[in-house]
């Protein structure tokens, strides 16, 4: 999930994921007191959904008490690397495929696999492809997926029938997009027609795999993103960079790009279903917000990828963190998450639920329907240092102050040096 929909404040300082946590006083009282256990979560739409999952698991384990911890996007990570190293990080918590495989290797992870067997879950009910993120070839299973997404193309008909456009299609093609954004566009009145940032998972990692590319090679031994397919997926957005059909990437640093679309500024974002309850509930611009599919290049694509609940290896209450992290990537708090249009669930046949938690926006099913196509996020070896370096190499070919080729070279070298490593 990206994390571009977490910068919201948050409601529990971070000082409170420390002292929460389960090292830092998660306790249990004396025979049949309750247990507490402690969920860290990055702030956001999610949270009240999160607050239901662990009312309804209390529900169920009166004797296990959940106390749900919210942080804001960077201050997660830099206070879960912390209290992993030190024996304060939450019981259970939430995980990123690009994320997890320092803390994998560093053996901070609880092994759940003994309690899916006991407890006879089903993993075909999970996408195949996001468990495969998250396994790192150790025989161990960390979490499961509580969520799965993939990318579409969020518009704004107000801005289409302003300007004379036709909505898109759905076999719209790359050529198409270029034009309906330069269409789009009146950079004189404050509007464009595409957010095009620097954005592997919403942008240009779909469109290498639409040019039939690759970002790293099957071995993941080796960076793949300066191969010639790579960079015509690369080139979709410089392009669109160079028509001024989208807000410099000066602009885009001031107000993120979905902002940008919710303030009506862009006409067209392509990006995830995890945005679908924050526009949803923005009641001046959601009546005239529609989706469609992505663009065709050689191929359809969208990269996929999701959030796993895991569980902390030093928590004081492993069997407990281990029924809990079940639950909450189970179905009925799928179902939970559903329907309060949180985000797409993971498990199996809970899609319609989400679905109709926001029935105004009656083309949600375009999300469902790119798992069809959808692709894993690249997230070999240590993707989260790799893929933070994505500024410092790509943002000469987005200002055209460098050619795609040549930036794509030089993070090519600095990807597989990191590979290496």
């Amino acid at each position: 999930m990206h994390k571009k929909l977490f910068l919201a404040p948050a409601v529990i300082a971070v000082a409170a994921l420390l002292a929460g946590c389960s090292g830092g006083g998660s306790t249990a009282g004396g025979d049949g007191e309750p247990v507490t256990i402690t969920y860290g979560i990055w702030a956001g739409t999610q949270t009240p959904a999160m607050q239901e999952i662990a009312a309804a698991f209390e529900k169920e384990n009166p004797n296990i008490k959940v106390k749900v911890v919210e942080s804001p996007w960077p201050e997660f990570w830099s206070t879960l690397q912390t209290g992993a190293a030190g024996g304060t990080a939450p019981d259970a918590f939430w995980m990123l495929a690009q994320q997890i495989r320092p803390y994998a290797e560093g053996g901070q992870l609880l092994d759940i696999s003994d309690a899916i067997e006991s407890e006879g879950v089903d993993l075909s009910n999970y996408p195949q492809a996001v468990l495969d993120l998250y396994d790192q070839g150790d025989g161990k299973i960390y979490g499961l997926p509580k969520d799965v997404d993939t990318n579409a193309v969020w518009f704004n008909k107000a801005l289409f029938d302003a300007a004379g456009v036709e909505y898109p299609a759905d076999d719209w093609t790359w050529e198409d997009f270029r034009s309906t954004a330069k269409a789009l566009t009146d950079a004189d009145a404050g509007v464009y027609g595409v957010a095009a940032p620097i954005d592997y998972q919403s942008g240009y990692y779909n469109t290498i795999f639409q040019a039939g590319g690759q970002v790293i090679s099957d071995d993941g031994k080796t960076s793949l993103i300066d191969s010639p397919e790579a960079q015509a997926g690369i080139k979709f957005w410089t392009d669109l960079q160079a028509d001024g059909s989208s807000p410099t990437l000066q602009q885009l640093s001031d107000t993120e790009a979905e902002t940008m679309f919710e303030q009506g500024k862009v006409a067209m974002y392509m990006s995830g279903a995890y945005w679908a309850l924050k526009i949803y509930d923005n009641k001046e611009i959601s009546a005239d917000v529609d989706i469609a599919p992505l663009p065709t290049g050689k191929k359809q694509a969208t990269v996929s990828s999701g959030i796993t609940n895991v569980g902390y290896i030093g928590t004081k209450h492993p069997e407990e963190t281990k029924k809990f992290l079940l639950f909450a990537s189970g179905e009925e708090a799928a179902k939970i998450q559903a329907k309060n249009g949180a985000v797409l669930p993971a498990f199996k046949g809970t899609e319609a639920t989400w679905m109709a938690a926001m029935p105004e926006f009656a083309n949600l099913q375009v999300f469902v329907d790119a798992l069809e196509y959808s692709v894993p996020l690249p997230v070999q070896g240590n993707a989260a240092e790799w893929q933070g370096l994505q500024a410092e190499y790509l943002t000469g070919a987005w200002t055209g102050e460098e050619s795609v080729a040549d930036a794509t070279k030089k993070y090519a070298a600095a990807i597989d040096e990191v590979l290496a490593g």
